[in-house]
C-alpha cells in the first residue's frame, strides 16, 4: 500500500513541476471554456475505469463542481445503455461505438475529450478520427506514450507511466483541475 501512494506522489511531483505539462491542463481547459461560450457542447469518451472518469468529469460540468452557476453542455457518451448494447448486439463492432454517436450529436466546433490510459482502444481511435473529420476540436488524455493516439488530437495529455492505476489517477486529477477553470469561467461575479 505504501508503495501506490509513493508510486503516486513521485508522478504527481513530477507532472507539478512540468511546466509545459501544466500549460497544456491550461490549454484544455481554455478549449473548453471557448467552445462553450460559443454555445457548443463536449463530448466524452473512454472505456472501463475511463468510461467512468468521463462520466464523472462531464457531471462536474452539468451540475456542479463547488459553486453554484448555470449548465454547462457537456455530455459522456458512455451514458447511452441503450444505444451502446443495440450496437454492440446488432453490428458486433465495438471498435466504431463512440465515432458513430459522434457523427449523430457532434457539430463543428464542439470538443470532444477521449480518455485511454494506453493510448491504443481502437474505438477511441476511431472516435477521434470521427471528430477531426467532423471538425471538433480533440482533447486526448492517455499514459505511457500515448500509444497510436499520440499525434492525433489537437491536445494531448499524456501521463509518462505505464501502470494503469497510477495513469487513471493522474486522469481524475487533471480533469478535476480542468473542470474547476471552466467552472471558474462561468461563476457570476
Amino acid at each position: 500500500m505504501k508503495n501506490a501512494f509513493s508510486e503516486s506522489f513521485v508522478l504527481l511531483d513530477a507532472l507539478r513541476k512540468n511546466e509545459p505539462f501544466l500549460h497544456k491542463i491550461d490549454t484544455a481547459a481554455n478549449t473548453l471554456i471557448r467552445a462553450l461560450r460559443a454555445g457548443h457542447k463536449l463530448l466524452w469518451c473512454g472505456n472501463g475505469g475511463s468510461a467512468a472518469d468521463c462520466q464523472h468529469l462531464s457531471a462536474e460540468l452539468v451540475a456542479r463542481l463547488s459553486h453554484s452557476r448555470r449548465a454547462l453542455a457537456s455530455l459522456a457518451l458512455t451514458t447511452d445503455t441503450s444505444y451502446l448494447t443495440a450496437w454492440i448486439n446488432d453490428t458486433g463492432q465495438s471498435d466504431h461505438l463512440f465515432s458513430r454517436q459522434i457523427e449523430a450529436l457532434g457539430k463543428k466546433g464542439d470538443v470532444l475529450i477521449a480518455l485511454s490510459t494506453s493510448g491504443n482502444s481502437k474505438n477511441i481511435i476511431a472516435a477521434v478520427a470521427a471528430a477531426r473529420n467532423i471538425g471538433l476540436e480533440t482533447i486526448v488524455l492517455s499514459g505511457h506514450t500515448g500509444g497510436k493516439l499520440a499525434g492525433m488530437a489537437e491536445l494531448e495529455l499524456i501521463v509518462p507511466a505505464s501502470n494503469t492505476q497510477r495513469i487513471q489517477e493522474v486522469h481524475i486529477i487533471i480533469g478535476h483541475m480542468i473542470c474547476e477553470q471552466v467552472e471558474n469561467a462561468f461563476l457570476r461575479r
